[in-house]
């Protein structure tokens, strides 16, 4: 699941929506004979874009020239999501499982800024839209090798949703933004800011999406083991290595995966405190997540094993270039 916040990447969001939610019509413009997909929300799902348009546009009471008056917000389930909310739901079904899926997310934006009286989606004022397809551009890496043409329209199956959001709360009266993660001088100051965590938004996307569909999600295609790999510790990879040496994952998916979260997350200081904090002896917790230490090195232990990452890891660092 990929969930990004944009200032908008096609029009300004300093003005009017206008040219934003009619750059999101583009798939209606481009084949005029199929039934228009429109906008959605918490209210329903038949929103005209002059609509949209209208009331974003009425809803920026106290914002300067220069303040973003909305946001928009990017929703791409991955092929395998897709194929599986199709598997479970049908083609049809599943643009209304992914049209509820999204207002659930916008639930988890309005409380991720710990303000008071703004708690849900409906508490907020967004408009969505879903998009059917997508298209190769000048970075796509088959665009760049020649294989294929900038325009082109994408194999497979590429629904998304787009999501416009309002600076303003549905009332009009409160500011809030997601790009400040400002923590502000205390707790209190913070709420008042209404700071936004950003990557604990992208988790909750997934968190959700999971538990709404039954999707079993492999460990590599967490958010928590991407996050930890480009931004991660020492200490949170050599943690993250330990959950990858398990053969049974399938079994244990939920489980495996609250764990990535938490190191994902600074839970753990090592892998000895990972399980040790869990309450757990070294050799039941082995048991119960990893395969036999016999079967990947004869009395070998694990956290041998990371150390042992963690030291070819440091000398690959010694050897570039520079040190």
């Amino acid at each position: 699941m990929y969930i990004n916040i944009t200032d908008s990447a096609t029009a300004s969001n300093k003005g009017s929506s206008r040219g934003l939610v009619h750059y999101l019509e583009k798939e209606n413009r481009l084949d005029d004979k199929l039934k228009p997909e429109l906008w959605f929300n918490h209210t329903g799902s038949i929103v005209e874009p002059y609509e949209v348009r209208n009331a974003l546009d009425s809803n920026i009471a106290k914002l300067g020239k220069a303040d973003a008056k909305f946001f928009l917000i990017n929703i791409s389930p991955s092929q395998k999501e897709l194929k599986h909310l199709e598997e479970s739901y049908g083609k049809t079904e599943m643009e209304k499982q992914l049209k509820q899926y999204a207002e659930e997310v916008m639930c988890e934006y309005a409380r991720n800024f710990k303000r008071d009286g703004i708690s849900s989606a409906k508490d907020l004022m967004w408009f969505g839209k879903i998009e059917n397809h997508r298209y190769y551009g000048h970075r796509d890496k088959e665009v760049i090798s020649g294989e294929r043409k900038r325009g082109e329209q994408k194999e497979g199956n590429q629904m998304h949703v787009h999501i416009i959001v309002s600076r303003k709360d549905a009332t009009n009266k409160i500011k809030l933004s997601p790009m400040n993660n400002s923590k502000g001088k205390n707790e209190e100051h913070s709420k008042k800011l209404g700071q936004f965590n950003r990557v604990a938004f992208k988790q909750s996307g997934e968190t959700i999406f999971d538990r709404l569909f039954d999707f079993d999600r492999g460990l590599r295609e967490t958010f928590a083991h991407a996050n930890v790999q480009k931004n991660g510790t020492t200490a949170q990879r050599e943690q993250m290595d330990i959950l990858e040496m398990s053969r049974n994952q399938h079994h244990n998916f939920e489980h495996v995966n609250g764990l990535a979260r938490n190191i994902a997350d600074g839970h753990f200081h090592s892998v000895a405190d990972m399980v040790k904090e869990r309450g757990e002896s070294i050799g039941s917790f082995i048991e119960a997540m990893l395969e036999p230490v016999q079967s990947i090195e004869p009395e070998v232990s694990p956290l041998e094993l990371a150390e042992r990452k963690r030291r070819r890891r440091q000398a690959q660092q010694n050897q570039r270039p520079g040190r």
